[in-house]
């Protein structure tokens, strides 16, 4: 089967593109360089060349807060983007897989979201993936939407990393009520294969099983690694950005993934422990 993966140059592409290979599938790696999604021409080329099975969508924009200050960028990529491989995609019966976010929602409560719980985004972020969710839904019959959140990988930038690299401040101060499920890319591209080996198509929330704050992610990180830190908890108000996080982003993974706790486990023991 042959499998065409978007922004395979990211965090997430980068360490699910030979995931794929090792699980007997043939893999096409497109990135801005030779796949333009917001080019529907380019995009319609590509994909009759290629004649791909799947497309696996991760282009993505990422950076939440310039979202806020530069939503038409965000929106070409993560909507209009999203809306041109959607496009090609339906017209040609080919299956497409799309990454999506926990900002989806609007992020209060106290149980954990599943895929059919109301969808309300908090920031412009948010939104642009959403809209790229509707597009999916609006033209492909044959598509999974997969949510992730909190996610790391050690091909991009990413809270562990940046957490790490501030061992040595006299003090280090992390929001304590924002509740999500930390996920490795590696976990995400397990629970990916999961999906696209015959679960019926639809919506998944693919996240770390389990859930943390942020300040109890950055502990356990700091635990894990054996690093001695001042660590502090403090309130959201405390650091504000641009864009609006969400209070509570649980979402229930439904055992796609396992417990985020045993997954930075493995993370730090594998790049972090001499």
């Amino acid at each position: 089967m042959k499998i065409l993966v978007t922004g395979a140059n990211g965090m997430l592409g980068q360490d699910l593109c030979p995931i794929l290979e090792k699980n007997g599938y043939e893999v096409i790696r497109t990135d801005i360089d030779n796949l333009d999604i917001t080019d529907l021409e380019m995009v319609d080329s590509v994909l009759s060349k290629e004649k791909p099975d799947i497309v696996i969508h991760c282009a993505a924009y990422t950076n939440v807060d310039k979202a806020e200050e530069d939503v038409d960028t965000a929106l070409n990529i993560n909507y209009y983007g999203t809306e041109n491989i959607a496009k090609i995609c339906g017209e040609k019966g080919i299956i497409l897989l799309y990454i999506s976010t926990d900002y989806v929602f609007k992020g209060f409560g106290n149980v954990p979201l599943n895929p059919k719980d109301e969808v309300c985004p908090l920031n412009k972020y948010g939104l642009t993936k959403l809209e790229g969710e509707r597009a999916v839904q609006k033209y492909c019959k044959k598509f999974y939407i997969c949510r992730t959140s909190w996610l790391y990988g050690i091909h991009g930038k990413n809270f562990v990393e940046t957490m790490l690299s501030l061992a040595d401040k006299p003090e280090l101060k992390v929001v304590n009520d924002q509740a999500g499920c930390p996920t490795w890319t590696i976990d995400l591209a397990k629970a990916i294969i999961k999906v696209i080996n015959g679960m019926p198509y639809g919506i998944y929330h693919t996240c770390g099983g389990g859930y943390t704050t942020w300040y109890g992610f950055a502990k356990k990180i700091f635990e894990l690694a054996g690093v001695n830190v001042n660590l502090k908890p403090c309130k959201t108000e405390e650091f504000p950005r641009p864009a609006k996080r969400p209070v509570y982003s649980v979402m229930d993974n439904g055992g796609l993934c396992r417990n985020w706790e045993d997954a930075i486990s493995d993370y730090i023991n594998l790049y972090h422990k001499s």
